[in-house]
């Protein structure tokens, strides 16, 4: 790359300057962005294969619509690093992901660009609706577009939001980014009909004809006639599969998603049309890179790595994941109880269901990112006698709240919720954060709610959901296990937690694996003060183990309580919610856990710190409750 084309990016300060440059200079603005984001990516981390696909319809969306005025709304946002590159934001590039940094997804923080904060599926299409509605109101005239993928477009969200969107009497542009993968292989009926349309042998005649015809389209009060006759004329290409428009919307493609030529007419005649339109574009996942398109599950949301020999190559890890002991320990448990099925919503990867996929392929349901219903219909499964296990992120189970309450707990069903990322997921950031699940499964009655805090304790914390005839809620966080906390792991009992260390000066209970940070810190206690801690493994945030903790308590010796999650409703108002009830003093007990604001992407680590549930600040907790609560030891410190 000489250094003039090297300049052409950095130039790039707002959407403005691209419609100063020259065809070819576009395409070598793509090149550009699309090595800058391989090289930052492999550095960094982050979602490197949709990204990649995504890079020709942004720059043309930017070229075409003021977004300083219109509005363009990212559904799940995790695409949106060109759309940063392009909105100033490229000179920051190299900081994504990084404490302090430029985030992974939109943030309105950033750029008057970024209109939501956006990292879940499905909400788009509802709020480019809502600011649509509300300009139409306000006689306001500009434009509103909603970039939503072949996966999220299923989502049930989405649905509703096309249900109301189509009644708007103005202009209202969805672009259904179509490249046949959420972050596995898309499933579903949807996905079958998108199959057909994208897959059938008039596929380049139809994105032929479409670029053809509106190239011509006229402008002004016919193009909504014109419209519709180029509408009659791909229906009977297209297998009369019309799905978009028995819903209301007036319907075109596919079109090529990397001739950005051609997408630059298409959306300059669509944005003049007053109706709710949807353009499918079909794009390419990792396009432009080999091992990206070989691989665009690996790649999809992808740790730093090294190139050799035109192979990636990740760094070893010195523990196995929580997500790979999960894995191991249902494909075993499954492999003793024909009943158990697994289902997971569109991450099958995350999760690890992918390795229970290839080991019993009849047993794995991939629900697509429809959460709500993965639950019910395992409810479904578990009213006729099977075990399924809802492997689900955190973030992603506040989705399925309702169906947890009423299709599962309500009828005291044995549903198994796993849910992968609880607590502080690093690089993420906020809007993927676990850190509410407690506090929304707690107060449903029959819940029962359980944290392994080491290796060991998978398993038998898994097969003791298995047993219970009501719902259950397994946590753990997306990180390594981390080395044996103790020399044995006693059964696992409902409601009874596990001594990990003894002390006589005080007590740390922890919830999961902030076990391990407490552990650290009882050894800093020891070593720098003589401090001697008990550390408790509750095990359970319900049911508590009411004997063990009421003890502690009433000790009246400092106990200092922690958890991963926000502190409102969480374990350790569990905790108080116990002492207040058997009317113990809380004089002596102080809880550490999240903070309440949310907390930005940096590394674990980071965040850990940052919210003083790292092992340095647990230690602290626990000498000044010490001094408090006026003990002989403190006298000493």
């Amino acid at each position: 790359m000489t250094d003039q084309q090297a300049m052409l990016l950095d130039q790039i300060q707002s959407p403005h300057q691209l419609r100063r440059l020259k065809p070819e200079q576009l395409e070598q603005l793509v090149d550009q962005m699309r090595d800058r984001i391989i090289q930052v990516v492999s550095r960094r981390g982050g979602h490197l294969a949709s990204n990649l696909g995504i890079i020709e319809l942004t720059l043309a969306l930017h070229y075409v619509f003021d977004f300083t005025a219109d509005r363009l709304l990212w559904d799940v946002g995790h695409q949106c690093y060109p759309h940063k590159m392009l909105t100033g934001r490229s000179d920051k590039f190299d900081s994504l992901r990084q404490k302090g940094g430029l985030s992974g997804f939109p943030s309105p923080s950033e750029s008057e660009y970024d209109l939501f904060a956006t990292g879940h599926a499905g909400s788009a299409i509802s709020t480019a609706a809502g600011l649509a509605w509300a300009d139409q109101k306000l006689g306001r005239t500009n434009k509103a577009v909603a970039v939503v993928g072949d996966a999220s477009i299923v989502n049930g969200l989405s649905l509703e939001g096309i249900n109301n969107a189509a009644l708007l009497n103005r202009q209202f542009l969805i672009i259904l980014n179509d490249n046949s993968m959420a972050i596995d292989r898309t499933h579903g009926a949807l996905a079958k009909v998108l199959d057909r349309v994208r897959m059938t042998h008039a596929y380049s005649d139809i994105m032929h004809s479409t670029t053809q015809l509106l190239q011509h389209l006229p402008l002004g009060g016919e193009i909504g006639d014109a419209l519709r006759h180029i509408r009659d004329g791909l229906r009977s290409t297209v297998h009369g599969e019309q799905v978009f428009e028995s819903l209301g919307l007036r319907y075109f493609g596919p079109v090529d998603g990397h001739n950005i030529g051609d997408l630059i007419k298409i959306l300059n005649r669509l944005a003049e049309v007053n109706q709710p339109v949807l353009l499918h574009v079909h794009t390419e996942k990792g396009r432009g890179c080999d091992y990206a398109v070989e691989d665009p599950c690996r790649f999809h949301s992808t740790s730093p790595y090294t190139m050799k020999d035109g192979h990636a190559f990740f760094p070893d890890k010195t523990q196995p994941t929580w997500t790979s002991v999960f894995a191991d320990a249902l494909i075993e448990l499954a492999e003793k109880d024909e009943r158990i099925i697994a289902i997971t919503a569109a991450m099958p990867d995350g999760t690890g269901l992918n390795k229970f996929r290839d080991v019993f392929p009849d047993r794995y349901i991939d629900v697509g990112i429809n959460e709500s219903h993965a639950v019910a219909m395992a409810a479904g499964m578990a009213k006729a006698g099977l075990r399924p296990v809802v492997a689900i992120y955190s973030t992603f189970m506040q989705r399925a709240f309702d169906q947890v309450f009423h299709e599962a707990a309500f009828q005291k069903l044995p549903v198994v919720l796993c849910m992968d990322r609880a607590g502080l997921v690093g690089s993420d950031g906020a809007v993927h954060h676990g850190n509410m699940d407690i506090s929304f499964l707690r107060p449903l009655p029959g819940m029962t709610l359980i944290a392994p805090a080491q290796e060991s304790e998978m398993k038998p914390a898994l097969e003791l959901a298995l047993s219970l005839d009501g719902p259950s809620a397994i946590r753990y966080p997306r990180d390594e296990v981390p080395t044996p906390l103790s020399q044995s792991c006693p059964p696992f009992e409902l409601g009874k937690s596990q001594l990990l260390r003894e002390g006589k000066d005080g007590t740390i209970l922890t919830y999961g694996t902030m076990a391990e940070e407490a552990i650290r810190a009882a050894s800093i206690l020891h070593e720098e003060d003589g401090i001697e801690v008990s550390v408790i493994n509750a095990r359970f945030a319900k049911p508590l183990d009411v004997l063990t903790i009421t003890r502690a308590i009433a000790s009246s010796k400092p106990l200092v309580v922690c958890e991963d999650h926000a502190l409102t409703g969480g374990f350790g108002s569990a905790v108080m919610e116990l002492a207040a009830a058997r009317g113990v003093p809380t004089t002596n007990i102080h809880l550490i856990g999240l903070p309440d604001r949310f907390i930005p992407h940096a590394s674990r680590a980071e965040q850990l710190t940052e919210a003083g549930l790292d092992a340095t600040h647990i230690a602290s907790a626990v000498k000044e409750m010490l001094q408090r609560c006026c003990s002989p030891k403190a006298n000493k410190l």
